[in-house]
């Protein structure tokens, strides 16, 4: 039930957002980092579980989502990858992440919200890229120049949904 982790990361401080994953040992792009665990469940227990747990789930389909029902399994749960706007990591399939980019050690690994998530949040982004958007919503991934951006990096259900769109 829990997240797995490559041996090449650790979760530590970090200057984007409490605590983040960081790069120990050089990984090559394409590289698989972290495969997120937990439960499934749907949008009415996620939404229970969050009054005490806080976010530390992610979304897997419309409806549906990933990560801990205990506040014992929570940390175990947790990716600890934090958001930015030019990210290192991308979300392959649902749970599944890679490198999209070689990464060095000492760099905190980090993949755009916009490629993972469709729901109703909104937060002021601190990822310091020049390519921020100062703003980070559930809804970004509707955005066309993000989808130009991402073609073909985001969720498997968002992808779905964007090839639905286009058709």
């Amino acid at each position: 039930m829990t997240t797995w982790f490559s041996d090449k990361v650790e979760k530590r401080g970090s200057e984007i957002e409490g605590r983040g994953l960081f790069c120990v040992a050089s990984i090559q792009a394409g590289e698989t980092v972290v495969v997120k665990g937990g439960h499934v469940f749907d949008r009415k227990k996620r939404d229970a579980l969050a009054k005490t747990l806080g976010p530390a789930e992610i979304q897997i389909d419309d409806h549906l989502f990933i990560g801990p029902v205990t506040q014992e399994e929570r940390e175990a749960s947790m990716m600890c990858l934090n958001h930015s706007c030019d990210p290192n990591v991308q979300i392959v399939g649902q749970i599944t992440f890679r490198a999209m980019r070689d990464i060095d050690p000492g760099e905190e690994l980090t993949f755009d919200y916009a490629t993972g998530d469709d729901d109703d949040w909104e937060m002021e982004c601190a990822c310091g890229a020049p390519c921020c958007r100062g703003q980070v919503s559930g809804r970004d991934w509707k955005m066309p120049e993000l989808q130009r951006r991402y073609a073909g990096k985001f969720s498997d259900y968002l992808q779905r949904r964007l090839t639905k769109q286009s058709a």
